[in-house]
This record gives structure tokens, sequence and C-alpha cells, in this order.
């Protein structure tokens, strides 16, 4: 019989207290590994950025590099581009801090209360406002923030007639004037949110002075009626548009299980004398037992409030979202929240988070040309156990969709804070900004950064 061999030094090289190396130290020792191994990836899993209600995962065909939507596992932002982790600093400018600030926030006479603000699609402005000086990651010491928060609420100040066009542009030129840190970086490392169709032409002369700072908005195409977008996919972050708190957060209307709803398709909305709109309103003259397709009246007695809007949206199998004034709309989000398929009719629209969502598993994507017989036949066709699935893939996901506290591992506030963790830069530069021998920052005429006073030449 062999008596185990033992893994070591000669026997001549041996002292009194060595002890032999046996096949059952090895196989100790293998357990020991093996155990270690599995810890560290539970321990990994337990402690990954986000909990496992988004339904979101990363795709192992891909590797670490890309996360997508398949149904099942946890929130997790690619490894690669992201980090494993949120570690970011975000300084908010306070609206005194700045002479103009208070203006793009309240309107020239001050009187334009936020509350006011935070309704409706335009709401995003003021959520995040408000949620990023609760964040964990706000900094109020500007030389070690990562990013600079610029609040605004100039889509709501404008509609309610607190500015105008040219006082906007006036008062945006005016308050980057005086901000050394956004001259200092060229404005690469300062926020801007833009949350309507407008994006950033909200301030007219954006191509000259934030052209390089990042934007946060629902819109990612103005050609319809610019000469280029303002939007740009390497620098800038689409977020969701600013559904009711009143479906997220309190579900007041219930969706309705497939075989109750009346309707195959519906598009509840305004024509606007758009192409794709009208195209909708007259397919549904010819179907109209299978594509709703109202005159919808927001105002006057005859106006749809929003329990009855959300009760017609939530009665058909697929919610149409065409193209309106803009590529995006808002009707694509709250689809979700009635567990109505959305159907996409804009080509050019742009959807957020896309590095950690399979859009093709939660929504359907049609050409606008297309537009006919020919999609409600396509609907029709599509089986309801693979309605019924989508609608679970998309009640999983559409947490991104809330601007809930980042206390809630899946909102839209952590997943915008991951997409920014993205955007930061350890290095700022601009046309006018120098760096000496000694390390510091100068300008033009070779004054320290720290010596820099407003109104500062902008970059």
């Amino acid at each position: 019989m062999n008596k185990p061999r033992a893994l070591g030094p000669p026997h001549h090289l041996h002292n009194h207290n060595y002890t032999p190396c046996t096949r059952t130290h090895q196989i100790g020792a293998l357990l020991v590994v093996v155990t270690t191994f599995f810890l560290t990836r539970l321990f990994d899993h337990s402690f990954a950025p986000c909990s496992s209600t988004a339904a979101i995962d990363r795709d192992s065909t891909y590797g670490s590099a890309v996360a997508r939507f398949d149904g099942v596992g946890s929130l997790a932002w690619p490894t690669r581009g992201y980090g494993p982790y949120l570690s970011l600093k975000i300084y908010v400018y306070e609206e005194d801090e700045v002479d103009g600030l208070k203006a793009l926030l309240y309107g020239r006479d001050g009187r334009i209360l936020p509350e006011s603000c935070v309704k409706g699609q335009w709401g995003s402005q003021v959520k995040i406002h408000r949620l990023f000086l609760e964040s964990r990651f706000r900094t109020r010491k500007k030389d070690e923030a990562d990013l600079f928060f610029v609040p605004a609420y100039v889509k709501c100040v404008r509609m309610m007639g607190g500015l105008n066009d040219k006082e906007i542009n006036q008062t945006y030129v005016k308050v980057l004037s005086q901000m050394p840190y956004f001259r200092l970086s060229g404005g690469r490392n300062h926020i801007f949110v833009f949350p309507s169709g407008a994006g950033a032409h909200l301030f007219q002369s954006w191509a000259t002075y934030i052209n390089r700072s990042i934007v946060l908005t629902p819109e990612g195409d103005r050609t319809d009626k610019r000469d280029s977008s303002a939007f740009n996919t390497w620098k800038d972050i689409i977020i969701p548009g600013n559904v009711d708190d009143k479906m997220t957060s309190d579900a007041v209307v219930q969706p309705l299980p497939l075989r109750m709803r009346k309707y195959l398709a519906n598009y509840l909305g305004r024509a606007q004398n758009k192409v794709g709109r009208l195209r909708l309103i007259e397919l549904a003259k010819q179907f109209p037992e299978k594509l709703e397709c109202p005159e919808l009246k927001f105002k006057g007695p005859d106006k749809l409030g929003r329990q009855e809007y959300f009760e017609h949206l939530r009665n058909a199998k697929f919610c149409l979202a065409p193209r309106g004034e803009s590529s995006w709309t808002l009707r694509f989000y709250e689809a979700f929240f009635v567990e109505c398929v959305p159907v996409l009719l804009s080509d050019q629209v742009e959807l957020p988070f896309q590095n950690v969502i399979d859009y093709k598993k939660i929504s359907i994507k049609w050409p606008s040309s297309r537009t006919g017989p020919e999609l409600l036949e396509y609907l029709e066709s599509i089986p309801d156990e693979a309605i019924e699935e989508m609608i679970a893939n998309g009640r999983q996901v559409r947490c991104l969709w809330v601007y809930a506290p980042e206390s809630n591992p899946c909102s839209a506030t952590n997943a915008i804070l991951w997409e920014l963790q993205r955007k930061v830069r350890h290095f700022h530069q601009s046309t006018e900004t120098f760096w000496l021998h000694n390390r510091s920052f100068v300008n033009r005429d070779l004054i320290v950064f720290s010596k820099w006073r407003p109104p500062m030449p902008l970059p």
C-alpha cells in the first residue's frame, strides 16, 4: 500500500518542528480555496450597488462590460467605464450664491413657486434639484467636487411668464460669467437640466456657452425645427419624463387583465398637425374596434382629467407613442404604469439608460413611415403570452422612471448618478485655462485661479 508522499524538502533537511504536508492537508487547502471563492462571490452579490427588484443583470455574453435587462437578476451597471460602486461628489450651487440664479428658478419677480413647477411632464427639473440637495454625494466644498449642478426651472418659468426667451438667454450668460469653476473646465463638469422637447435650445446661446457641459434631458433630437440637435450622445444623458406621482407611487389606476381590455391599441394625444399622429387618427376611423384614438381636450368642461386619461390608457394591449413636437413622448413612460406595451413610432427617439436596459424586451419600435393597417395586423399577430412576458419585464424595470430618493436602489435618481459617474474627469482644462510647473492653474493673464474674480470672460 502506497503511503502519502510528503511534499516538502528532503527528509534530511527536516527539523523536529516540521510537519509533513499530507494528502489530507492538500484536500483541506483545496476546500479553503473553494469556500473562499464562493464566499467572495456571495458578498460581491450581496453588496451590489442596486437591489434585485429591477430585474437587470450583467449579460454574461458580453462579460462585465455590458449589462442588459433580461428578466432576472439585479440592477448592476457595467463595471467598465462606471466603476464597481458609486463614488462621486457633486456641488449644488445655492440660489443666493450667484446673481441671476434666483431669476432662473423663480422668474424675474420671484413669484413662481417650485410647487407650481414640480407637476407635469417638466417636473424633473425641480425633482432632480431637490434630490441632489439631499444626496449623500453632495459636497459643500467646490475644490473637492467632481461635478457642479446648476439649478434652473426655466421651462416652467418661461411657460408661466416669469422670463421670456431673451431674458433667459441674458440671465444664463450673466450667471455663468460668475462661476470660476465653470471657466476653469470650460463647463465640462457642470450639469444642466432641460426637461422638455426643446432641450438645451431653451438657452438660445447654448452652442456658444454650454456646448461642452453635461445636459440632462428627455429629448435626443430637435432637427424638425432646428438645424442641429443640442443632444450629444457622448456627453449628455437622456432622462425619463416626469410621470404623474399618483401613478408611480399611489397607483390610483390599476391595470386591467388582457382579456378585459377593449382595444388592441390606443393613441391618446393631440394631433398637433403632425403627420404620424394624423395617420393614427385616420387609422382609428378605419378600425374603430381595434384602435382607440379619441379627440382629447385639455381645456374647458370636457377636459380629460389625469385619472380618466390613465383609465383610457389601460384599456388597450398596446399604447402607441408617435413623435409630436419632438422625438420623445411622455406616453412611452406612462404606458408602463398601466402595463400597456409601448409601441414607439418615433424614428429619432433616444431612450435612457441604454447600458442596462434591453428595450427589445419591454417595448416595440415600429417604422413611423409604415403606420397603417400593417401595424395593426402585426400587433394582432402577437400572442398574449408574449405580451404578458413584455408586461412582466416592464413591471420590473419601470422603477427606473421614478424620481425617488437615492435610498431606493432602483430609481431614476440612482440611474442618473451612475451615468454622471461615467462623465467624471480628474483633470480639467479649457481654452482659457493654463497651468505652470508648480501645478497652479492660471488664466491668459497668468493670474492664479484662486484670484479669478467675476465677471469673467466665458470660454
